[in-house]
C-alpha cells in the first residue's frame, strides 16, 4: 500500500490469490496504524538527523486527502505534503502550506543548515528565525525559459540561463574530480555573465508591466539582483546543491499515489502512510531492501539509523 501504492481491497485480492486465504479490508488496512506505531522513534531519529544535515532540501505538493467537501474559506479539498531529503534521509509532514505547517516543520530547526527551495514564501518568514537559503536553480531556469517566450528578441534570458547552467556543470564537474571548488577563472567569468545580463534585463523591465508573464520576469531578475547570495551560494559552496531535486523525487510517490489510488479519505492513516515512508525511502538510501526493513519494524526490530560519529 505504501511503496506500490495498491489500494487496500486490491491487496487483498492478491493475498487471497497467494495464499487462498483473504483477511478483512479492515485488518489490511489497519497495518498502517499498526506499522506507523513501530516507526515512532525511528520517525524521531531520522527528522533529528536531518537538522544536523548540512544542506537539506526542502519542497511541498498539494495531495487530495480527508473529506471531499473543502473546509470553510478553503477553495479546494486539499492538504498539503512537505518533505525534508538529503541523499540520506527522508522526512515527511501532513498539512498545508500555512506558516503554523512550516513552523511545525523540521524547517524551523534548520538554522545550522543550508535549505534549498523553490522560493515559496513561507521560507522567508522570520517565524523560522534565521536561516540559509539556497534558491532552486531548476525554479529560476524554468522561470527564465518563460522569460524567454515573453522577450523572445532580447538576449538576457538566455545568457543568464547558460551562465546559470555552466556554474551547475562547473560545479557537478569540480564535485566529480575532487576539486575544493570550481576553478576561479572559470567561475568568475561565469559570474560576470550572469550578472551582465540581469544588469540589462532590468534595464529592459523597468516595471512589471501589463502584458502575461512580465512581472514574473520582472520579479526574477528582482531576486537575482536582491539574493546574489542566495541564488549562487551552490557555486562557492560544493557542499551545497544547486537545485532541490532531491525532494522533488521523495515527493514523487505522493503523485503516483494519487494517479493510482485517488483521494485518501483519512488523514490520520496519511500521516501512518507517509510515516512509513519516511522509513522505507530512508532505509533504501542507505542501500537496504524495503521489504526486509517493513519485516524487521513488524517483529519489533525496526531498521534505525545510525547517529553520526
Amino acid at each position: 500500500m505504501v511503496v506500490h501504492y495498491v489500494p487496500a481491497h486490491r491487496v487483498v485480492a492478491l493475498l487471497e490469490s497467494l495464499t487462498g486465504t483473504a483477511p478483512s479490508v479492515g485488518f489490511v488496512h489497519g497495518m498502517l496504524t499498526r506499522t506507523a506505531g513501530l516507526l515512532t522513534e525511528t520517525h524521531a531519529r531520522i527528522r533529528s538527523l536531518i537538522t544536523l544535515a548540512y544542506a537539506v532540501c526542502c519542497d511541498e505538493t498539494p495531495l487530495r486527502v480527508g473529506a471531499k467537501a473543502p473546509a470553510v474559506g478553503k477553495k479546494k479539498a486539499e492538504g498539503y505534503l512537505l518533505v525534508a531529503a538529503t541523499e540520506l534521509y527522508a522526512h515527511y509532514l501532513l498539512g498545508d502550506r500555512s506558516l503554523a505547517t512550516f513552523k511545525a516543520f523540521v524547517v524551523a530547526e534548520l538554522s545550522r543548515s543550508v535549505i534549498v527551495h523553490d522560493r515559496y514564501q513561507n521560507y522567508d518568514s522570520t517565524q523560522l528565525g534565521t536561516l540559509v537559503h539556497q534558491l532552486c536553480t531548476a525554479h529560476l531556469l524554468r522561470d527564465l525559459d518563460d522569460a524567454a517566450q515573453v522577450y523572445p528578441d532580447k538576449v538576457w534570458p538566455v545568457q543568464i540561463a547558460d551562465a546559470l547552467r555552466g556554474l551547475i556543470g562547473q560545479a557537478n564537474l569540480a564535485r566529480e574530480q575532487g576539486l575544493p571548488a570550481i576553478p576561479g577563472d572559470v567561475r568568475d567569468a561565469l559570474l560576470r555573465r550572469l550578472r551582465n545580463g540581469m544588469l540589462v534585463g532590468l534595464s529592459d523591465t523597468t516595471s512589471h508591466g501589463n502584458r502575461p508573464g512580465e512581472r514574473k520576469a520582472r520579479l526574477l531578475l528582482e531576486v537575482l539582483r536582491d539574493r546574489p547570495a542566495d541564488v549562487l551560494r551552490f557555486a562557492h559552496d560544493l557542499q551545497v546543491p544547486a537545485t532541490s531535486n532531491q525532494a522533488e523525487r521523495d515527493l514523487r510517490p505522493s503523485k503516483i499515489q494519487q494517479k493510482i489510488s485517488g483521494r485518501l479519505t483519512s488523514i490520520k492513516r496519511t500521516e501512518d502512510r507517509y510515516t512509513i515512508l519516511g522509513y522505507v525511502s530512508t532505509a533504501a538510501k542507505h542501500g537496504l531492501d524495503k521489504i526486509t526493513v517493513l519485516r524487521d519494524a513488524l517483529t519489533g526490530q525496526p531498521w534505525m539509523p545510525a547517529l553520526p560519529a
